[in-house]
């Protein structure tokens, strides 16, 4: 059929040339074209640049022999995106044809036949571009779920079972994530399709100008979506069910009296109900009427919106209030112990093995003397102040900075030492203004150099410490063969090497030296710039045209990147929680970075979450190492004493990724330590799961805190978990511990002390030693406060205060020694002027006294000597009763070793004694 022109001539037809479609205006075929074609461009944009990470993903996992890793999660994604999108285009389409089918009819309205064509041809293609856009949405969904994907397709036992369902741990970790998963998507899937549906019948009366209450022909359609979302509202309710195992409605978390006997038994019915509901809403398609048809749909709703009011929400909290309130410690006895049992499980508390720590006040002489490994170990060099001093003595240019400083432990001349490290960084924000060009900042300056160590204990007359590697090149008594860091804390950005530029390598330092260039990077990191497809990626990726039109580049130039060590590791293995603190090893002339990993779940039924984060299950079963010369990642598995499920999933998603630690080199394995912010966070966790009774937990009787110390004057705050070398109670010789001091809650003295072991066998063993509790004693606050009131001490900060310095006191140490307790606290000089601290004095103190000192030392012997000694500065001087401080020590072991040889000669009596007896009786 032909329009007329109003003069009798055939115009075009109503469907002309595309965009020139009749009673349109002629721009707005242009508009379309215009809009049809930025549209494209944007897909094509879009589907570039995902080609682009691809392939950019691809050459760096591959440089890292770990090109599985990546495409397992790739092709996962991927599969899981269109089979999102898929599922949801065919509900989609099939909803759409159903109601367009269904409402289109004949016209009531008065326009030409070529508008209604239009509409029609409009509305069809806005229901494919709105089906094409859902279709992606839910597709795009699922992506980010690969993980659980993955963990459910792969997931193992964990030889566990819940009390209340019998059902594995695994089915809590990895199978009811992913049917949350299912049945969230399903239900949004359901709304989404109700709301396009019903717009587009909305829609097509409108055009149609027909009045929709007046047709049947939606109903059996809505009728069946409404029942298809109250089926998944009904999954949704079934899966609660199991949810109960989570609840932090009750006392504890967990399945309390309140779930157990009226929640769950209330989810069973509205579970049943909302089946009922959507039964009700597919015969709802036998209505007489659009209004019964409405009045049918709103009644099944309203049952279930009623259900949910009383039974989900009234009933659980009047049999809380009535039933469970007035005798809630008997009701709840079960399942607090269920949660205890539980939480210290999640948190690997069930594994703490606990001893009496008994104290002798007459011990401390005899057991300072017995422990010189513990005593020259002490650490006085706290990593805040000791960060300050390498960035004032050891940084050596401006470009070269200290992020931080990590305790370990080193074979030092055959000796067991305690020492700090840091490592020179270089920031290229930190060359001059003039120097600060792309050439310079990606070509040039590439690299940190070296590290510093200092032993924890050792400093000089002026306060600075001692070192055991400083300088450039690195110097002193452990070799570094390979100083250059080109991977760590604070390498953010992108550079390249084997450029036509010469890097810098190290500044001079000899008078008369120039500064020192190397031609070639000859590390197996980096990727290599081999070609243009390579340089326009990367120009992309980076956002810096420079890497495409630069005529610096060479084919044999590799761009390093990712180069912090802990973004490296979590682009690896995003799956894993990393420690906030990786730190540094020299092993065999070469430097390596240590990051600590945590798998975690918060799918462990009746544990507690830690202060609300996402995790109430947490094992430290990873160590990577991260070469910090060429920036190879290696995962290393390690299990103490019993295994761990979630490494067992990740282990059979990923066989390339980890190896055992049994694998690691033994110049490594020395150097694992216990994680910091592992005990801490399990220390936490201890304070209230220590008490092991549900009665005693319920009443909050021995609840414990982490005591306080000073930090300034007036400021304090929490004590950290802290290394020290010693010989642990009813051990043989010194080893590297972590401990941390408890008190009770509210109250300043000590009640029990957390130590966690890291050497060789018993690495990863905690132990809890609790103080008597028929004496008091002093916690680091006590101890604090002892210290300020001492008159020696005080009068000597308020003279340094007077004289426009900082006093700031290093961590208080509480160190158990054999049966004696040891407080110990450096104290440093910082000018208000100038970031640059000095350890001038040690303090020391026992259960009745207070010393401070000018060396650890003269504190020992001043400590020993029980009587008043000085805080001069002088070298050798005498304690009153004319011993020198350097001798007190010396005289000790004598009388030490005179004391052994007089026990043996008793020994030796008694023995003679009781044969002598033993012969008697026989004559007799």
């Amino acid at each position: 059929m032909l329009e007329s022109d109003g003069n009798g001539a055939n115009a075009r037809p109503p469907f002309g040339r595309f965009g020139e479609l009749g009673g349109l205006p002629p721009y707005m075929g242009l508009v379309i074209r215009v809009s049809i074609l930025a549209a494209g461009l944007i897909v094509l944009f879009v589907l570039l640049n995902i080609g682009r990470s691809i392939y950019t993903n691809m050459l760096w996992f591959s440089n890292l022999d770990l090109r599985s890793v990546y495409t397992t999660i790739l092709v996962t994604r991927v599969w899981l995106f269109f089979a999102g999108f898929l599922v949801m285009g065919a509900l989609t389409a099939l909803s759409f044809r159903i109601a367009y089918r269904t409402s289109w009819g004949p016209s009531q309205m008065d326009l030409p036949e070529s508008t209604v064509l239009w509409l029609r041809r409009a509305l069809l293609w806005g229901m494919a571009i709105v089906g094409l856009f859902i279709a992606a949405s839910f597709g795009g969904a699922l992506i980010g779920r690969w993980e659980l994907f993955l963990k459910f397709m792969n997931s193992t036992p964990f030889g566990l079972q819940d009390p209340l369902f019998n059902k594995d741990i695994g089915f809590y970790a990895f199978t009811m994530p992913m049917l949350h998963t299912v049945q969230g998507w399903l239900m949004g899937a359901a709304i989404v399709l109700l709301l396009a549906s019903g717009s587009v019948y909305f829609l097509v009366y409108s055009i149609r100008g027909v009045n929709p209450l007046a047709l049947r022909g939606p109903m059996v359609h809505i009728a069946v979506l409404s029942a298809f979302l109250m089926f998944t509202i009904a999954g949704g309710h079934y899966l609660d069910i199991f949810e109960t195992l989570f609840s932090t409605q009750g006392v504890v978390v967990g399945a309390t009296a309140t779930d157990v006997s009226a929640r769950i038994p209330m989810l069973w019915l509205l579970t049943g109900v909302a089946v009922l509901s959507g039964l009700i809403m597919l015969a709802t398609f036998r209505a007489r009427s659009m209004q019964q048809f409405i009045r049918l749909i709103a009644m099944a709703f309203g049952l279930w919106v009623v259900a949910g009011l009383v039974g989900g929400l009234m009933v659980p909290a009047l049999y809380q209030r009535f039933v469970v309130v007035p005798g809630e410690l008997e009701r709840e006895h079960t399942y607090i112990a269920r949660n205890i049992e539980w939480t210290r499980y999640g948190f690997d508390l069930d594994r703490v093995t606990e001893q009496a720590y008994n104290v002798r006040d007459d011990a401390l002489a005899r057991d300072l003397i017995n422990n010189p490994e513990t005593i020259n170990n002490i650490r006085l060099w706290d990593p805040r102040p000791l960060l300050d001093v390498y960035n004032q003595v050891q940084h050596l240019r401006l470009y070269y900075n200290f992020q931080d400083v990590d305790v370990d432990r080193y074979e030092v001349d055959g000796d067991y030492r305690q020492v700090l490290l840091g490592t020179r960084e270089l920031i290229p924000e930190g060359l001059d203004p003039s120097a600060q060009s792309w050439v310079n900042r990606k070509l040039v300056y590439t690299h940190g150099y070296g590290v510093v160590m200092s032993p924890a204990t050792d400093f000089t007359t002026e306060g600075q410490p001692t070192f055991f590697i400083k300088d450039i090149p690195p110097q002193g008594e452990i070799a570094v063969d390979q100083p250059r860091v080109y991977y760590g804390e604070n390498t953010n950005d992108f550079v390249v090497v084997n450029s036509r530029e010469a890097q810098f390598d190290r500044p001079a330092i000899a008078q008369g030296e120039q500064p020192v260039y190397i031609e070639r990077y000859d590390g197996d990191g980096g990727v290599t710039l081999s070609s243009f497809l390579r340089r326009a990626a990367y120009a992309w990726e980076f956002a810096d045209i420079n890497i495409l039109i630069s005529n610096q580049f060479t084919p044999e130039s590799k761009v390093l990147y990712r180069r912090n060590v802990r973004e490296r590791v979590a682009t690896l293995a995003p799956f894993l929680r990393l420690d906030q603190d990786p730190y540094m090893v020299v092993s065999e002339g070469h430097l390596f970075w240590i990051q600590d990993a945590y798998t975690h779940t918060d799918r462990l039924p009746y544990s507690k979450r830690l202060d609300n984060r996402d995790f109430n299950y947490i094992r430290n079963s990873v160590k990577v190492v991260i070469n910090a010369f060429d920036g190879t990642v290696t995962f290393y598995t390690i299990e103490p004493r019993r295994p761990d499920p979630m490494l067992r999933v990740y282990e059979n998603i990923f066989p390339d990724l980890f190896r055992p630690v049994s694998k690691m080199p033994e110049g490594l394995r020395t150097h694992i330590r216990y994680p910091e912010r592992l005990l801490r966070a399990q220390a936490t966790t201890f304070l209230q799961y220590h008490m092991t009774n549900p009665k005693e937990f319920f009443l909050k009787e021995d609840q414990w805190a982490i005591p306080n110390e000073v930090v300034l004057e007036g400021v304090s705050q929490p004590v950290d978990p802290y290394y020290v070398i010693m010989k642990l109670p009813g051990q043989e010789r010194e080893e590297f511990v972590m401990i941390l001091p408890f008190t009770p809650q509210d109250k300043p003295n000590l009640v029990a002390w957390m130590a966690a072991r890291s050497d060789g066998e018993h690495y990863g063993d905690i132990l809890l030693f609790t103080f008597p509790t028929d004496r008091l004693f002093n916690g680091p606050s006590q101890v604090e406060a002892r210290i300020d009131n001492d008159p020696l001490v005080s009068e000597q900060f308020t003279l340094w205060g007077q004289s426009g310095s900082i006093v700031i006191r290093g961590n208080l140490l509480v160190i158990p020694v054999g049966e004696s307790l040891l407080y110990a606290e450096p104290i440093y000089l910082q000018a208000e002027s100038l970031e640059f601290p000095e350890l001038k004095r040690v303090i020391l103190a026992s259960a009745d006294r207070v010393v401070m000192q000018p060396t650890l030392q003269k504190a020992v012997a001043a400590l020993l000597s029980g009587r008043d000694v000085t805080v001069s500065s002088g070298s050798g001087e005498p304690v009153p009763g004319g011993i020198e401080p350097e001798r007190l020590l010396i005289e000790l072991e004598r009388l030490r070793r005179a004391l052994d040889v007089f026990q043996d000669g008793l020994n030796t009596l008694d023995e003679s004694l009781e044969s002598l007896e033993g012969l008697a009786q026989k004559e007799t």
